[in-house]
């Protein structure tokens, strides 16, 4: 009998061990790994480098506290800031909790310019975690039901709607700032257009609001570019991290520029875990690896292969809607609900997960192969088209 909370359907599988996309279970069984973790496992299994620098940094600590300097989370800032083009970089445990932060900060710089009750403009369908706050500026009910009275200060639009938030604009003049995701994972891989980032920037420039890019689940290379921001060649105040940037160490990062630069000060934010050496050191060698093997450039490769062969393969089945993403993002949009085949792709040995009810979810490790792309495709066409046909 287990004593863990019961908060999660779980699959009925237990894993023992894993080697870059490929885990195996606790009896022995091998699976190739299409959801890295849901985008956590950015260098896969066991990788070699991380292996090696965990190991290392393990031997000579663990844990200070930020009531000193701590010289891996320096390196780690330098490093996030040179990539991101941001200023000052807050490090904590999760998403969850740098999104906190962006919303922490976001009513600070409120009420710093004299709004009593600032508010923030959400997006329907998003999702930015499970606290309180976070919970209460995502846009799905069903994780929001029960859980009420939810945190006020949030305004929700339909998203990649900038006519709706201009409407917005008109009539509330508590506004403070934009929250969105550029690609929306668990609303379904919904991807923001870049005309649509680029008029949610120059709006915030011209209202004098923040804006906010959650790139917890797309950031970290996964798109083929650092930070999906950074495709429509926008700069957000903000953008938050988390997942892929310690390849399964958690560590969230929350980073700040322009009209947020210098807001907080001491006393006004804190995490006790946040950017400990070994987190700090996980994310030091995701970033340096993602560059030394080229990971950017193959996420952007296999992605869209990936993307393609799925077209291919499931060309002229009335039931499947869509097939889009960015990189290792991949979302294929079928016409029904289609949970059950994330157990049929478990007994076929592949691991996937099936999110907005009626969206395969892809989120390879970045050192996904070509063969394994096409062997991932070989493996799923058969379940989708035995799905569609039933």
């Amino acid at each position: 009998m287990s004593h863990v909370m019961n908060t999660y359907a779980r699959l009925p599988v237990a894993f023992s061990h894993g080697q870059g996309s490929r885990m195996t279970d606790v009896d022995g069984r091998e699976y190739l790994d299409a959801l890295s973790g849901i985008a956590v496992n950015t260098l896969g299994h066991a990788h070699p480098k991380l292996v090696a620098a965990l190991s290392a940094q393990a031997g000579r600590m663990l844990h200070t506290s930020n009531l000193y300097r701590i010289r891996e989370q320096d390196l780690l800032s330098d490093k996030l800031a040179e990539r991101s083009g941001m200023q000052e970089i807050f490090f904590c445990n999760s998403g969850c909790e740098a999104n906190e932060a962006a919303i922490k900060l976001a009513r600070y710089y409120g009420h710093k310019e004299g709004i009593e009750t600032p508010t923030i403009i959400v997006m329907e369908k998003a999702f930015h975690g499970r606290t309180m706050a976070t919970l209460s500026a995502t846009g799905n009910r069903k994780a929001q039901a029960g859980f009420e009275p939810l945190v006020s200060g949030f305004v929700r639009v339909p998203y990649d709607d900038l006519a709706a938030i201009k409407a917005v604009a008109e009539h509330n003049k508590n506004i403070v700032a934009v929250m969105l995701e550029i690609i929306q994972g668990e609303g379904g891989i919904h991807l923001a257009s870049a005309d649509y980032q680029q008029g949610v920037r120059q709006l915030c420039d011209e209202q004098g609001w923040l804006m906010i890019c959650d790139e917890v689940q797309c950031g970290m290379a996964r798109t083929g570019q650092w930070f999906g921001y950074q495709h429509a060649g926008v700069q957000p105040d903000i953008a938050t991290l988390a997942k892929g940037l310690g390849s399964g160490v958690p560590i969230g990062a929350c980073m700040v520029g322009g009209k947020a630069a210098g807001l907080f000060g001491p006393g006004n934010h804190g995490s006790t875990f946040g950017g400990n050496p070994l987190a700090c050191v996980a994310a030091l060698t995701t970033i340096d690896t993602i560059e030394e093997e080229g990971l950017l450039a193959n996420a952007e490769r296999i992605g869209a292969l990936i993307r393609q062969l799925f077209a291919e393969a499931l060309a002229g089945d009335k039931g499947l809607v869509e097939i889009r993403g960015r990189g290792l993002m991949i979302g294929i949009e079928l016409d029904r609900p289609c949970g059950e085949l994330v157990g049929k792709a478990l007994e076929a040995g592949l691991l996937i997960n099936v999110t907005g009810d009626k969206v395969i979810r892809l989120l390879p490790p970045l050192t996904f192969s070509e063969n394994e792309a096409r062997e991932l495709v070989d493996r799923m066409r058969p379940l989708i088209k035995n799905f569609l046909a039933g």
